[in-house]
């Protein structure tokens, strides 16, 4: 029995940036499917949907984010489901795209990611001063370590020309 082919082990940043990359895809794949599932609504009642939803969840429609919820969902039109559903598919191609470079440790994809996660920020940033949670408090540290990551790789670590 012969021995099986020696694996090659990844560096410590080839095992960050395909941690990362994983985290893109499964945002990408998230949004992708909140399309699909937007699409599924097509010519149905979204708010009928929604008020069933919370039912099913056993939310109080009392409660303010039940309320906005079923607000949202009283004037969805067709179209707009159409256009939200092209929107999850453009965001989720973007993620994809990122995710397959950074797999790939392209020097694009890296700019790519410290450019879409510095946008992120002013929001994280203003949520978290609106409702401080640990949860909000999570998602802005660990955008700000990517963005951070990705900054000294381009930068610092790979001070020559971007390679791509």
């Amino acid at each position: 029995m012969t021995d099986p082919a020696p694996k090659h082990k990844l560096s410590a940043q080839s095992e960050v940036l395909r941690a990362i990359a994983t985290v893109e895809l499964t945002k990408g794949l998230i949004v992708l499917a909140a399309g699909f599932g937007a699409l599924s609504l097509f010519h149905r009642d979204v708010w009928d949907v929604a008020n069933s939803l919370l039912h099913l969840l056993h939310i109080n429609h009392r409660h303010h984010y039940a309320e906005v919820f079923l607000r949202l969902a009283e004037g969805v039109t067709d179209r707009q489901l159409v256009l939200v559903a092209a929107g999850a598919a453009l965001y989720s191609t973007m993620r994809f795209i990122e995710a397959y470079g950074l797999w790939r440790e392209r020097a694009w994809a890296e700019w790519f990611a410290a450019i879409s996660g510095a946008v992120y920020l002013p929001f994280e940033i203003n949520e978290i001063l609106r409702r401080p949670s640990w949860f909000n408090a999570a998602i802005l540290l660990i955008n700000v370590a990517i963005v951070i990551y990705m900054l000294y790789l381009r930068l610092v670590k790979h001070a020559s020309p971007a390679q791509v």
